[in-house]
């Protein structure tokens, strides 16, 4: 197990492991965390199947995750199990919380319970110890419930749901849990990828926080730069920042003594 304390997202949806729909939540939310100072250990995505997903949330449970974040299966629809994966996992039953449902007919008018559709009362349904974040641009709301070492956050899967639950609710529960700050810098070398490579590593080991990345997918033709992303994580800013800049020295040092070599070995 680690010791420091991570995340992990499961994107939950059939949709997304056939392809029909790209993952853009766990993409925004990937920069959001590293924005945050969270460390994201796994992104994984899961069919809407209940044995999977229970399986899936488990084993993160019993990796100790300290977050756990899922999007998706929400919704009112039967494939939507989220909420009731989760209610097995924790042991609980589930409830309608009435608080979120009294929001969904004041927003509907209506005034009585017998006008409620089935619809509404799945999207208000939750496992019964859930802690309830409503959404505000939506109708599922988040809910958030703890169970050994971890929390559990269910977030809805439209993307703009989504982002305002998270940038309302869960971003602060990062910020507060997660101290490390990050900084980033993308540079570019006229370099193959093979000859930059070996660079890349000799930086991360000189410099265990900060991560660089080559974008061989980026460069189009041999004739243009290749871009390269450090990120470097710190007890601060200003840590991430100094971290950066000596990574970034250091690799620019690299970079101009392997072109001397390269350059005398075309001579």
């Amino acid at each position: 197990m680690e010791k420091v304390p991570v995340i992990e997202l499961f994107s939950i949806g059939t949709e997304l492991i056939l392809g029909q729909i790209q993952d853009t939540n766990a993409f925004w939310m990937a920069q959001r965390m590293l924005e945050l100072g969270g460390r994201l250990r796994r992104i994984t995505m899961v069919r809407d199947d209940f044995d999977e997903m229970k399986d899936a949330i488990e084993s993160s449970i019993w990796r100790g995750t300290d977050l756990i974040l899922t999007t998706g299966g929400l919704g009112p629809t039967p494939d939507d199990m989220t909420v009731e994966a989760v209610a097995k996992i924790i042991g609980k039953p589930t409830i309608v919380h009435e608080e979120t449902l009294a929001g969904f007919m004041d927003r509907r008018e209506l005034s009585s319970r017998t006008d409620v559709s089935p619809a509404m009362i799945k999207m208000a349904t939750v496992p019964e110890t859930a802690h309830i974040f409503q959404n505000p641009v939506g109708w599922a709301p988040c809910s958030s419930v703890r169970i050994n070492l971890s929390t559990i956050l269910m977030m809805p899967g439209p993307p703009e749901e989504m982002k305002a639950i998270f940038d309302s609710h869960v971003a602060l529960l990062i910020a507060e849990r997660y101290r490390a700050k990050a900084a980033a810098l993308r540079v570019y070398v006229n370099m193959f990828e093979s000859e930059v490579s070996p660079l890349l590593q000799v930086v991360m080991n000189s410099h265990p926080r900060v991560y660089l990345k080559a974008y061989i997918a980026l460069r189009r033709t041999d004739s243009e730069y290749m871009p390269v992303d450090l990120v470097s994580t710190g007890i601060d800013a200003a840590e991430a920042e100094s971290q950066l800049q000596e990574a970034v020295n250091y690799f620019r040092q690299l970079v101009i003594e392997k072109n001397k070599i390269l350059s005398l070995d075309d001579a």
